[in-house]
């Protein structure tokens, strides 16, 4: 598996749990304090581009490391949970690394 393959996995889930973030932020403001509607609309429409674009490259990084169906539907779900992105994506990267082109072996023990 080339490294690009993670690379743009970890990019992906860093902007959609960043912009989940940012959509509750903008939610709370709106709902909340009665400001922000417009902002909440372009923010709930990039958040949803790039949860797409997520599920896309999420998908190929599962396939190419022959996940099991049950591990894809939790990287792919913990996109729509705030903060879960941030702590499943250091977890995949751990997984992963190991089955990178030319990443040295690792010992068993």
């Amino acid at each position: 598996m080339k490294k690009s393959v993670l690379t743009r996995y970890r990019v992906m889930a860093y902007a959609t749990a960043v912009m989940l973030l940012v959509l509750c932020a903008s939610m709370v403001l709106k709902y909340g304090f009665d400001t922000g509607a417009n902002a909440t609309l372009v923010i709930s429409q990039i958040h949803g581009v790039l949860f797409i674009i997520y599920l896309v490259f999420a998908f190929d990084l599962g396939s190419k490391a022959r996940w099991k169906f049950g591990k894809l539907l939790w990287v792919l779900v913990s996109g729509t949970i705030p903060t879960a992105a941030f702590f499943v994506e250091r977890q995949v990267v751990r997984e992963v690394e190991p089955l990178l082109e030319g990443a040295p072996a690792q010992a068993t023990a």
